[in-house]
C-alpha cells in the first residue's frame, strides 16, 4: 500500500506508526509539499484547514497512493466526493503541553508577556484567561516554535502534546494545560487515516486499524465542529473521552480576544449514533446562543 504524508518531521513520523501498523516499511511513504506547509501567515487568511490535505487529496484520487495519513485536527469536516475516512487509529493525549523557559504555567508569566501562537483558538483561550497578555504570530514545525521559545523571541507557546510524544520532545513541556480549563482543538491527538470510497481492497485493510473508542470520540468533537460551521477562523475547542462507561464531552466557542466564550458539556451513549447527536446538540445550543453577537464579530466569515 502506499501511504501519502505531508513532509514534516511529526508528519512522517505518524506516517511510519501506520506503515507499521499495516506491516510495511518506510518505502511504501510518499511525502508531498501541501498548500498550508507554503504559508507563512494565518492559514485562515489563505483559505483554512483545507490546505493541508489538498494535494494529498489529489494524489488519492490520481491513485498515486492508496492512503493518506493526517493530523485528524487537520481534516476538514467534509470530505472531498470520492474519499472517505478509512480508521482512526490509536490516539495519543489530546491536551496542549505549555512550553515556556521562565514560566510552569500560564498564570506564571508577567504581565505583557508574549505568547506565540498560529492558533486562533490558543490566542482566544489564552486571552480570556490572561487578557494582559500579548499574543503574537508564531507558525512553524515543532522544531522551529521550540527555537523561538529557547531563543528568548517570545515568552511562550503552546504544542499539541501528543505531536512532542511522538517526536520524542515531551521534556519541553513546561507543563500539561488542563483541558477544563482550555479544551483541545476537536480531534487533536488523532490520527485521520483516509482512502479512496471505491477501494475496497484498501478500505478492508485499513479498517483493522481503526479503534472504535477514538472514532466516536473524534466522530463527538468534529460534528460539533460541523455544527458551528467551524474553520481555522473560529476559535473552537472540544474533547471527547470515556469516562466509566459513558462518553463525556465539553466544547467551547471564543472570540479571538477572548472577551467571550461560550461552553457546553454533556455525555452519552458510547455509540458513534448517540456522540455525533450529542456534538451537532451542543453545538447547535452554542450557535443559538452566541449567534447575534458571533456575527457582529465575524459577519459572513462565522457561521
Amino acid at each position: 500500500m502506499k501511504i501519502g504524508s505531508r513532509g514534516s518531521p511529526l508528519a512522517l513520523t505518524q506516517a511510519r506508526m501506520v506503515a507499521q501498523m499495516l506491516g510495511a516499511d518506510d518505502s511504501a511513504i510518499q511525502s508531498f509539499m501541501t498548500s498550508g506547509d507554503r504559508i507563512t501567515g494565518r492559514l485562515q487568511e489563505a483559505g483554512g484547514k483545507g490546505l493541508f490535505t489538498k494535494e494529498l487529496d489529489e494524489a488519492l484520487l490520481d491513485g498515486r497512493i492508496d492512503c493518506a495519513v493526517h493530523s485528524m485536527k487537520d481534516l476538514p469536516t467534509r470530505l472531498p466526493a470520492g474519499i472517505v475516512l478509512a480508521a482512526v487509529p490509536a490516539r495519543e493525549d489530546p491536551r496542549d503541553g505549555f512550553i515556556a523557559l521562565r514560566a510552569g504555567v500560564l498564570n506564571d508569566l508577567p504581565a505583557g508577556a508574549t505568547v506565540g501562537t498560529a492558533s486562533l483558538r490558543r490566542q482566544a483561550q489564552t486571552l480570556h484567561a490572561r487578557p494582559d497578555l500579548k499574543v503574537e504570530l508564531l507558525r512553524g514545525r515543532v522544531e522551529t516554535r521550540l527555537a523561538k521559545i529557547e531563543s528568548g523571541a517570545f515568552d511562550a507557546t503552546y504544542l499539541a502534546l501528543a505531536g512532542l510524544k511522538r517526536l520524542g520532545l515531551e521534556n519541553h513541556a513546561a507543563s500539561i494545560v488542563d483541558p477544563n480549563r482550555m479544551p483541545p482543538a476537536p480531534a487533536q491527538g488523532a490520527l485521520a487515516i483516509t482512502a479512496r470510497a471505491d477501494d475496497a481492497h484498501a478500505l478492508a485493510e485499513l479498517k483493522l486499524l481503526d479503534i472504535a473508542e477514538f472514532a466516536v470520540a473524534t466522530s463527538a468533537e468534529r460534528t460539533f465542529l460541523a455544527a458551528l460551521d467551524g474553520s481555522c477562523r473560529t476559535p473552537i475547542a472540544a474533547l471527547a473521552r470515556m469516562d466509566r462507561g459513558r462518553l463525556s464531552f465539553i466544547g467551547e466557542v471564543l472570540t479571538p480576544d477572548g472577551k467571550h466564550r461560550w461552553r457546553r458539556d454533556g455525555d452519552c451513549a458510547p455509540t458513534m449514533e448517540a456522540a455525533t447527536a450529542l456534538g451537532s446538540k451542543l453545538g447547535a445550543d452554542i450557535r443559538k446562543e452566541a449567534g447575534p453577537l458571533y456575527s457582529a464579530h465575524f459577519g459572513d466569515r462565522g457561521w
